[in-house]
């Protein structure tokens, strides 16, 4: 490469030597051979050789000393595509990908032929997505280098990302007709495959069964074209081609349920008959397949369901399959279905029970009787059963007797632990789990439930404890598992802590987990490359498109909603400073009290001294392992950013926590806007931030997903009294105004009173428990008269249709003091019959309940979002703030019923 600033041949030759230590790794070897340049005087201070040094120092952990170096080097030879490339790189390694790319593009000014930097920034702009680059810098290389497979085909799949397909598929087509090799191998093989999808998703589906057929001697992966050819035949309305495909590939594996689903399609059959009659078919061809007796009881009814359902059962509990109960689950969206099954098993108990058979119809037949295990697991499936219908006393006493029968079976106790937790009695349900636990030490499944079940109860360290048994040795578990981005145990973590009111701990967690998939989404840097390479093209585009909405998984859901609802809450009522919690009025205190005072002040003082000089001597310690290993290892890559540490002190006191808050909100805003939490946690930030055309968004968004939806109904309220404020104050800016008005009526449906659209939404949801939840506490703050009336609504429901989840946020509002005035024996009544109707449940107990099964149970309901109780004041509040309203006894007794149990 020439330089801007050329050495003399001894000095060039030792700065070539020092580019082959970085390519080779030896990175000691280039810092002696870049000292002997810059020690000698006429180059102490020559760009591209301090560059070098600045790269290699980086490569060994001292960032500061690197970057120091580099800009040097840059300052002093500002035209060297060397150093800006260096730049560049050292840039790239701290993530600042926009920073790299403009050095990059700096680079190729005073080289801009050059292919490594001309790789380097096509990687940058395929991680940013910014395509147009992308396809301009592919474009450059394949005419610099029009020999190699991977310019053809990074300049093809530019296209194919920008949606121009005849693009793409012009230049697959011509890279692949210029290929003279006999033997096909597996890279041929997926280029033409990915050829094939470039064709389909431009939509010419004929032209893409054409080239399929051509080149299927071709395709090593015999599964993709079957599979490619079924769904082609499929869409241009070749049945009768699609029958056989289909064929075939049930035959190659008769337990793939999408198979039969395309081969229905195929055969143009939709009555419940011919589709039994097709399945009965293929039974008689597969005679071992699960999954062709199964799927027909989807669309069976009446006497054919009766008569299936029949021969499955009995089939399953004659040879012991466990999970028949989760494989038949979905057939319980039907009463009819369910009362089907209720009859048949409870009569193959009673005849198992009497007689060892399944039926008094198989005794006279002088059939065989029945294995002894039968009975076990139609006690088994009774107790799934019962569960599911939530008639807890029925499963106990099928799993009990169960239990008796073989005590030795681990799914029996963990589904006696299943029924507690339903039943509202999580401790326990954590008792019965870790029983299951403790029958087998080395189940990893049965140790991540039992965790899971203590996380739900708060017992945070137990589940940690249980967790180790399985987490790297010499490593706390909690490290460990973050390590591993073991994000289901964090987020019940979070969830635990947040019930708990340890708001710096829950935040902590819910940063990790947006941790996580940041690295998820830096990972993806490595195979730009490495897919291009090993020719893996569906795969790779597969993955940029599922790195693209990465953040709508639940995980990250789950995470952002909890984080901000604690971000709400610190809002709402911020925590106070941690000097102000030493701050006392010492003007009235005697003498002796103010030195007890100050001695208590300076061990506190010292003590937290003490205990940051220790974490800070554990992160540096940290830090050196980390160094150390990295320079053992000597991979080469640039040194990651050290990311800040997560401190939860500081954590939970944000100097903005709305703006915190929405940093979280973004992503889903962006690709979980389905999802009509997303909308309600977005207009409580706007609202705190008083952004009325923001709620007016957020509510429009929310309505569009589900208008009747019962929180949206009571955010509308509140923006309803927000805008008669504003209105009466004559603070409304008139173009927002104007905006308003124009979506009034769909908002309020032409109501101009909050209490008329409240009764409005009552007399249409009636019904639904959630919604009659939501008027009576806007009934009581729009008019504190009708108090009774409100009290009445919630507790004058029919229990017998409405879940645990329900009444417990009822009798929690009740408890809170939210009406004001209500008796300990109108609370006490309602108490008693829920009792009556949830025997098992601790929070309706007469005995004093805790607060963690307390708060598991609310927040395990499914109705639980950013908005659940509002207080008198009108100000909509998280659920973890509902927990603050605990009676004082409650919250008095907290610690020390956690720790007890």
């Amino acid at each position: 490469m020439p330089s801007s600033d050329p050495l003399p041949p001894k000095e060039s030759a030792l700065f070539r030597k020092i580019l082959k230590c970085y390519e080779m790794k030896q990175y000691k070897n280039g810092l002696k051979l870049a000292k002997q340049i810059l020690t000698n005087p006429k180059f102490t201070e020559h760009g591209e050789t301090l560059a070098m040094k600045g790269l290699t120092l980086n490569c060994l952990g001292r960032k500061e000393e690197a970057y120091d170096y580099v800009r040097r080097g840059l300052r002093n030879d500002l035209k060297s595509h060397v150093c800006w490339h260096v730049y560049g790189l050292l840039q790239r390694s701290d993530k600042k990908y926009e920073e790299a790319i403009k050095c990059y593009r700096n680079a190729l000014k005073w080289e801009k032929d050059n292919i490594q930097i001309l790789r380097d920034l096509s990687l940058l702009q395929i991680q940013m997505r910014d395509l147009e680059g992308y396809r301009d810098t592919r474009h450059h290389l394949f005419k610099l280098r029009p020999s190699q497979h991977a310019s053809w085909v990074g300049f093809a799949m530019s296209y194919h990302l920008l949606g121009d397909y005849e693009t793409a598929m012009n230049i697959l087509e011509t890279f692949r007709a210029s290929q003279t090799v006999e033997t096909y191998d597996y890279k041929h093989s997926e280029l033409l495959l990915y050829q094939n999808q470039v064709i389909q998703e431009s939509g010419n589906y004929e032209k893409a069964l054409q080239h399929l057929k051509e080149y299927q001697s071709q395709i090593l992966d015999t599964l993709a074209v079957k599979e490619t050819m079924g769904e082609l035949c499929l869409k241009l309305n070749r049945h009768e081609e699609a029958v056989g495909v289909y064929q075939d590939l049930i035959k190659r594996n008769p337990e793939n349920i999408a198979y039969y689903q395309q081969y229905l399609k195929a055969l143009q059959v939709e009555d419940g008959p011919d589709v039994i009659a097709a399945y009965q078919k293929i039974q008689t061809e597969y005679p071992q397949s699960f999954c062709a007796k199964r799927l027909p009881l989807d669309v069976a009814q009446d006497d054919a369901f009766r008569t299936l359902i029949d021969e499955h059962l009995r089939r399953n509990l004659r040879k012991g399959v466990p999970p028949l109960f989760v494989n038949l689950r979905s057939l319980y969206r039907d009463e009819k279905k369910v009362r089907v099954i209720s009859e048949l098993v409870e009569d193959y108990h009673q005849n198992l029970t009497s007689s060892g058979y399944f039926s008094a119809a198989d005794k006279e037949q002088n059939l065989l009787k029945e294995p002894a295990s039968a009975l076990l697991w139609t006690l088994f499936y009774l107790a799934q059963h019962y569960d599911h219908l939530r008639e807890s006393e029925k499963a106990l006493d099928f799993i009990n007797a169960a239990i008796d029968h073989t005590p030795t079976l681990i799914e029996l106790f963990v589904t006696k632990g299943r029924i507690y937790k339903h039943a509202g009695d999580v401790l326990e349900a954590v008792k019965w789990m870790d029983e299951a636990q403790s029958l087998d030490t080395a189940d990893r499944y049965i140790n991540s439930k039992c965790a899971k079940y203590m996380l739900r109860a708060n017992q945070i360290k137990e589940a940690e404890e249980i967790c180790a048994k399985f987490t790297r040795e010499g490593v706390s578990a909690m490290e460990n598992l973050n390590e591993m981005q073991c994000m289901w145990f964090q987020t019940e973590c979070a969830l635990s802590y947040q019930r708990l009111e340890k708001w710096g701990e829950a935040l902590k967690k819910c940063h990790e987990i947006d941790r996580h998939f940041s690295e998820i989404i830096e990972d993806q840097f490595d195979f730009h490359t490495y897919c291009m390479r090993k020719m893996t093209l569906r795969s790779y585009v597969g993955l940029l498109r599922l790195e693209d909405v990465l953040r709508r998984h639940p995980f990250y859901f789950k995470a952002a909603k909890c984080a901000i609802e604690v971000y709400l809450r610190l809002f709402d009522k911020p925590l106070p400073a941690e000097s102000a919690e030493e701050e006392l009025d010492i003007e009235n205190l005697p003498p002796s009290e103010l030195k007890k005072l100050r001695n208590k002040q300076r061990k506190a003082a010292k003590k937290k001294a003490e205990q940051e000089n220790a974490q800070a001597a554990q992160a540096n310690q940290k830090k050196e392992q980390h160094n150390k290993q990295r320079n053992q290892n000597q991979d080469g890559d640039p040194e990651a950013p050290q990311l800040d540490e997560l401190i939860p002190d500081k954590l939970a006191r944000p100097e903005d926590p709305l703006e915190k808050a929405i940093e979280f909100l973004r992503p889903l805003q962006q690709l979980a806007k389905e999802n009509i939490e997303t909308h309600l946690m977005a207009f409580e930030i706007y609202c705190r931030r008083g952004k009325l055309l923001l709620m007016l968004q957020s509510l429009k968004r929310a309505r569009a997903i589900d208008q009747n939806n019962p929180t949206l109904h009571s955010c509308l309220i509140r923006f309803h009294k927000i805008l008669e404020s504003k209105t009466a104050g004559n603070e409304l800016d008139e173009t927002v105004k104007m905006v308003i008005d124009r979506e009034w009526e769909k908002l309020f449906r032409g109501s101009k009173s909050a209490a008329a659209i409240n009764d409005g939404y009552l007399a249409a949801n009636g019904d639904n428990a959630e919604a009659r939840y939501e008027v009576a506490k806007i009934m009581h703050q729009l008019d504190e008269k009708r108090r009774n009336e409100a009290v009445k609504l919630l507790t004058s429901a029919d229990l017998k249709k409405v879940t645990l989840e329900d009444v417990t946020k009822v009798f929690l509002l009740l408890k809170s003091g939210f009406f004001g005035g209500l008796t300990e024996d109108q609370i006490d009544a309602f108490k008693k019959s829920c009792q009556k109707r949830f025997p098992l449940a601790v929070i309706f107990a007469d005995v004093a309940s805790t607060v963690a099964t307390l708060t598991t149970t609310q927040s395990s309901s499914p109705t639980s979002s950013a908005t659940v109780t509002t207080s008198a004041t009108g100000i909509t509040m998280c659920p973890v703030e509902q927990q603050s309203k605990a009676t004082p006894s409650q919250q008095q007794n907290k610690g020390s019923e956690i720790k007890a149990n």
